[in-house]
């Protein structure tokens, strides 16, 4: 999934207020770059099926789509992939720690003891 950072460099006073913001223009593209492609192709396909989603969803073959919008309401669909994304991430990592949790569980339940 590329990352594209050129909202990273919104000067507005609002974009300067932002602490979180602010600490993403610090940061070089190559570890902006890093992080977006650590998602992993489930969390990719998840995010494209929720913006086709929020767009909405014609089919290709039949149809040639424009979507015309905006900045205010890009950046809120920018926002909401992104929230999006930092959210089934946590998931994703809480998924593995459970089945870690489970599989180190299981030898103490199959014996029978408790």
């Amino acid at each position: 999934m590329p990352f594209h950072s050129d909202f990273l460099r919104d000067n507005s006073e609002e974009a300067q207020a932002n602490p979180l913001l602010n600490y993403l223009q610090r940061q070089s593209p190559e570890i902006l770059s890093r992080v977006a492609k650590s998602a992993s192709p489930e969390i990719q396909q998840i995010i494209s099926h929720n913006v086709q989603g929020l767009v909405g969803m014609l089919p290709s073959e039949n149809f040639d789509v424009k979507v015309i919008t905006d900045r205010e309401n890009l950046a809120g669909l920018l926002a909401s992939a992104m929230m999006t994304g930092y959210f089934l991430r946590q998931m994703e990592q809480r998924m593995q720690l459970e089945n870690l949790a489970d599989s180190v569980a299981q030898p103490h339940d199959s014996t029978g003891g408790e």
